[in-house]
């Protein structure tokens, strides 16, 4: 039993939150109002962005980030990806000196392009030995409710990630450790842009067809660009690739889909972030940074693309779909 810190309780925090406390550790659960970590002690649920899930006696909520932080063995990151800069710049003096570092958070930083392991390593100062990431399938609803699933554990010290995978396994999470970290991130960062597209696709009342084309063709310009930033291709076969791609571009659940969704019937960017209540669909601004760094490494990928047009330059959903399919003709 180790003590695991988990900074941010949003859906996928308190859901790692249970994991943690049911595999058997001691949890600290940090929320950023002190209202959210209140209620959750007191109720033991996070009613806005959980609601109906017991969390464990386990999980103790707190607002205080140093209190989350003491003597925790693994520090889990679970903030939006844009903020994930500025809230570690707070937690850095509060991280014990060992600890493994690990994100959860999907998305390339604006304007550095920089991926989350890279922005805990210069911020904390870490050695990429330290850092980890989590990906792959994992729609924290149906993880919640104890629905079997597996994940995946991303470390370059082979040591670290099997104390993680430790730290996690139950009887409904199977975790798996890779030591490709890039292939991880990017694999899941880039699932949410095109979960985006599966969404707007379905929203105009698009068939099977064009969302598993979508979601192939997306496969393949996610390992174009992986492969660019040295990930091993492998990754983009498993779960931190092809499963997390599957899972939210099919599912309700996903607040990617459910945004495009949103803006393929017609919605203003403004009425799709109302159609997710809130909740953070990290592709609408991982298409700008993704795109911009799919550029700079010379990497072609049209769906992207499309979706930061949509995104970004107000260009209208229809209009995206006809550029994809008149692209010119090539082999597969």
């Amino acid at each position: 039993m180790v003590k695991v810190a988990v900074l941010g309780a949003g859906s996928w925090g308190t859901t790692l939150a249970k994991v943690f406390a049911d595999a058997g550790n001691q949890v600290a659960l940090w929320a950023r109002r002190d209202a959210v970590a209140r209620t959750i002690q007191q109720t033991r649920e996070n009613l806005e962005y959980l609601p109906g899930i017991v969390i464990p006696e386990a999980v103790e909520a707190t607002s205080d980030a140093a209190e989350a932080l003491g003597g925790a063995a693994i520090a889990v990151f679970g903030v939006p990806s844009q903020t994930m800069r500025d809230n570690l710049t707070a937690f850095a003096p509060h991280l014990p000196g060992d600890a493994t570092l690990m994100s959860i958070a999907k998305g390339v930083e604006t304007g550095t392009h920089m991926r989350m392991s890279e922005i805990i390593a210069e911020v904390t100062g870490a050695d990429q030995s330290r850092i980890a990431v989590l990906s792959g399938p994992n729609l924290s609803r149906e993880i919640a409710e104890e629905q079997p699933a597996a994940t995946v554990i991303a470390c370059t010290d082979e040591n670290r990630a099997k104390l993680v995978q430790a730290a996690c396994a139950t009887s409904y999470l199977r975790p798996y450790t890779n030591a490709d970290v890039v292939g991880c991130e990017i694999g899941g960062a880039t699932k949410n842009v095109i979960a985006l597209a599966c969404g707007m696709a379905a929203g105009m009342g698009l068939g099977d067809n064009t969302v598993a084309t979508l979601i192939t063709r997306g496969l393949a310009e996610t390992s174009r660009l992986g492969t660019a930033l040295g990930a091993d291709a492998r990754t983009f076969a498993g779960l931190a690739g092809m499963g997390d791609l599957v899972a939210t571009c099919a599912s309700p659940l996903s607040r990617n889909r459910t945004f495009g969704a949103a803006l393929g019937e017609g919605a203003t960017m403004d009425e799709a972030r109302a159609a997710t209540k809130g909740q953070v669909a990290e592709g609408v601004v991982s298409s700008r940074s993704i795109f911009q760094l799919a550029q700079e490494h010379g990497v072609d990928m049209p769906i992207t693309q499309a979706v930061y047009a949509v995104c970004h330059e107000g260009v209208r959903v229809p209009e995206t779909i006809s550029a994809l399919m008149g692209r010119s003709k090539k082999a597969e």
